[in-house]
């Protein structure tokens, strides 16, 4: 499906935090930009799917940080349809000023669990 104009900067603003992450590439996958880490997505762009109305990604989150997201700020974190039950979090972006810095952090981490350990470059403490 195709991104609405009010979605076409966030992508933008995802799209550039997504690919400077090691390996990362951008596809569609059932109609919807999707980032990659070797095979395995990390991140889903997801614009009114199925009616449902937001702008938001779908990430993988740690074990626990779903529920710990959701119940701290259920109007800007949300379980999603099919990857939910897999402890994928939903971030809405079409708030009022989405915080960027969080959704790159939480882009980052979902881009650490799925990565390659080949792509994942270790960093000074």
């Amino acid at each position: 499906m195709p991104t609405s104009k009010a979605g076409l900067p966030l992508l933008a603003r995802v799209r550039a935090i997504s690919l400077a992450l090691a390996g990362a590439a951008e596809e569609i996958n059932h109609g919807r930009p999707c980032f990659t880490a070797g095979k395995k997505t990390f991140v889903m762009f997801l614009d009114n799917h199925h009616g449902d109305g937001r702008i938001a990604i779908w990430c993988k989150a740690a074990p626990g940080d779903q529920g710990d997201m959701v119940e701290s700020d259920p109007k800007r974190f949300f379980v999603p349809p099919y990857v939910g039950p897999r402890g994928w979090i939903g971030v809405r972006l079409d708030q009022p000023k989405p915080d960027w810095k969080l959704v790159g952090s939480i882009i980052a981490d979902s881009h650490r669990l799925v990565a390659p350990k080949r792509l994942l470059v270790k960093r000074p403490a």
